[in-house]
């Protein structure tokens, strides 16, 4: 499923006196199937412009397109966009509500008015996907779980919906560092081999540069980078300007070709740093 962003602006308390423009006049396309990273600082758009491809919001200006269905049409049900636009908030945990975690899960399938088999069957594939036993936590509270585990449930509500377009706001927030790589992998594997279009919101550029395959890049409601995350992170001076930076370990390959090292790549994690610091030791041995 591709979403097309068309000249997008959404407006908070327009013409009051403390007007404030979240989204102003962006524009871009996501083609099914890929991984794209919206990123930017606190304040810069990021929650309110996917709040406005999944129908939650309606633009002040411009179109948004999912499918050649255009979001901004009053004809257009915006329940039958957010079957196929699945939406998971930020600490979506604390959305958890019912005694069972296959209550839970089974919770939006059911509005869909499925038969209980067909519901049985994408809760027990919905928390396949994520890494969660069926028979040894199905009947289990989501509330004696653990905070990666809560939010897996979560996810797994949403996935149950089988949306072909998955958004993301933040989902490793508040996570320790092996519950984050698990959500991250979980994630990924969403992409590469369910072929599920993903949005991941971040702020953080060691998580992005990791798992997406593009970034959009967000400063005070504007679209200021829109690429291939090597190359927006060539972008050092601009992403540091406005509050992000890239990468600890691509800013320490950065500073290094400051200082004169013939070091021409940008690394994205520490195992490509550290492949291309022994090339150059190398190199500079034969020397």
């Amino acid at each position: 499923m591709s979403i097309k962003i068309e000249k997008l602006s959404y407006i908070y308390d327009e013409g009051m006196p403390f007007e404030t423009r979240a989204v102003d006049n962006i524009s871009f396309t996501i083609k099914k199937g890929e991984f794209v990273g919206l990123i930017g600082h606190t304040g810069s758009g990021k929650s309110t412009l996917i709040q406005t491809i999944n129908g939650l919001l309606k633009p002040s200006k411009g179109k948004i397109f999912v499918n050649d269905m255009d979001l901004t049409d009053k004809k257009v049900k915006k329940s039958n966009i957010r079957k196929k636009v699945g939406l998971v908030f930020q600490y979506p945990e604390y959305q958890l509500f019912e005694e069972t975690i296959y209550k839970d899960i089974a919770f939006g399938p059911k509005n869909l008015n499925l038969k209980s088999n067909e519901i049985d069957i994408r809760v027990r594939e919905a928390m396949e996907i994520v890494g969660l036993d069926f028979e040894d936590l199905h009947d289990m509270s989501p509330f004696e779980l653990s905070g990666g585990q809560k939010r897996r449930v979560a996810i797994a509500g949403v996935l149950a919906m089988k949306p072909e377009v998955l958004i993301l706001d933040e989902p490793t927030a508040g996570l320790d560092p092996r519950g984050r790589d698990e959500i991250l992998a979980q994630i990924k594997m969403l992409n590469k081999e369910k072929g599920v279009t993903i949005i991941l919101v971040s702020h953080s550029m060691e998580e992005v540069a990791n798992v997406v395959d593009r970034l959009i890049v967000l400063d005070n409601g504007k679209k200021v980078l829109d690429g291939e995350v090597r190359e927006v992170f060539k972008e050092y001076e601009l992403l540091t300007r406005i509050g992000l930076g890239v990468p600890q370990v691509t800013e320490l390959i950065n500073r290094l070709i400051l200082k004169g090292f013939n070091i021409e790549e940008t690394v994205l994690n520490v195992d490509e740093a550290n492949e291309v610091i022994l090339k150059y030791l190398g190199r500079a041995k034969n020397d």
